[in-house]
């Protein structure tokens, strides 16, 4: 078998693009944007965005505020940020037994 071949029985496959943003430090960020409506501009709407970016500094969030404010006509009353990465290091705590399985 050539070194790039899979072992019998073993589906070769490319990770998922998430998968990879993921491995470079991306994680999941969620934005709840308050906007005013066009026409009624006493009257907030909301918006749910839901991207993989960079924390800190959401470089795509960023980039979707920019078009936003460039293409719509609802003017952003405030974004609310949440962000997790779901791949992090592995947590590691002592056990206070010893467990045998027979």
């Amino acid at each position: 078998m050539a070194s790039h071949e899979s072992p019998p029985g073993v589906t070769s496959r490319k990770a998922s693009s998430d998968f990879v943003q993921q491995l470079a430090g991306y994680g999941l960020t969620t934005a709840q944007i308050l906007y005013r409506m066009p026409d009624h501009q006493g009257l907030l709407q909301t918006f749910l965005w839901q991207h993989y970016d960079l924390y800190p500094h959401f470089p795509e969030l960023n980039r979707f505020l920019a078009f936003w404010k460039r293409e719509l006509e609802g003017p952003l009353h405030s974004v609310v940020v949440a962000h997790s990465r779901l791949i992090r290091p592995a947590e590691l705590r002592s056990v206070d037994g010893l467990f045998l399985l027979n």
